[in-house]
């Protein structure tokens, strides 16, 4: 199925701002199951450095400078995208990917190969997620057990935190410790992606932050209003022998046809839609809209 993607980022600034740095990653990934057709961004200030290039992880990566005063910068981006995560859900279920055990896995993350290697860079602690939490550990440990399926326990912790985690916006920012989500047991979507990551890698398995878009569908008989669809995020499990496989703890479900992928890295830092840095003496407010469609 052929997806249109909308993705309006503005930002209103309370005083001009001299000059502003920026740097994206908006423009989606092509992988199997999903096949970017087309891609524009449009920036509202005349740019006076720009430039796109592949990053460390494979993700596409805008970054342009304003040096121009602005009192406003809106950054809008389309995409149209080819999504077909059918053969790639028929292979999560298989029992190939399921018959990989927590011990079996450990075992053949030990072999020397490009794929491993690649793999094992996503246990280290990276910027916002360490391997030093006792109580993160002991939570992953009720679903891990050396004899059980990696799949099937990772299920498992994804469904226990949708169960056990409150979704509430405002409570955390990017700069709020992953010990205080776990703590309280509140979050959004990027906490909780990133509680399932640091579970993950206390026990030795590679997970990394995946970022992107989820199709919000509209009740039944009901329009869908322009703008409801989100900015999203989400984890993936490497299974040797088998792969990655994502999981979307916020909705309980593994991502399909209405999850979008934007990039992948260690954690949100590594792929926020949008930063950057700015001169300027007062405050700006942020909005976002992003509307997914099938076309």
């Amino acid at each position: 199925m052929n997806i249109s993607v909308s993705h309006i980022t503005t930002y209103n600034y309370d005083a001009p701002v001299s000059y502003s740095h920026n740097i994206a990653t908006l423009k989606p990934r092509t992988f199997e199951g999903q096949k970017v057709l087309d891609y524009s961004i449009d920036i509202s200030s005349k740019t006076n450095e720009f430039s796109e290039r592949i990053d460390f992880f494979g993700n596409y990566i805008t970054r342009f400078s304003i040096t121009d005063a602005h009192n406003k910068l809106k950054v809008t981006t389309k995409s149209i995208i080819d999504r077909d995560y059918s053969r790639v859900r028929e292979r999560f279920f298989s029992k190939p990917c399921k018959s990989v055990t927590l011990e079996s896995a450990l075992k053949m993350l030990q072999v020397i190969s490009p794929d491993i290697i690649d793999a094992k860079q996503f246990i280290l602690d990276s910027t916002l997620i360490k391997n030093n939490n006792e109580a993160m550990h002991a939570y992953a440990m009720e679903s891990f057990k050396l004899n059980r399926s990696v799949f099937e326990a990772t299920h498992e912790l994804m469904a226990r935190i949708f169960k056990d985690f409150k979704f509430v916006p405002g409570f955390t920012n990017i700069s709020t410790p992953l010990s205080k989500v776990m703590k309280e047991k509140k979050g959004v979507c990027q906490d909780f992606a990133q509680i399932a990551i640091a579970c993950l890698r206390s026990i030795g398995l590679p997970a990394r932050y995946m970022s992107g878009y989820i199709e919000t569908l509209p009740p039944p008989g009901k329009e869908k209003l322009v703008g409801t669809d989100a900015s999203h995020a989400w984890f993936a499990v490497y299974i040797p022998s088998f792969g990655w496989v994502d999981f979307d703890p916020t909705n309980n479900q593994i991502p399909e046809n209405q999850h979008i992928v934007l990039g992948w890295g260690r954690d949100y830092y590594d792929v926020p839609p949008l930063k950057g840095v700015v001169y300027g003496t007062g405050g700006s407010k942020l909005n976002v809209a992003v509307d997914i469609r099938s076309i």
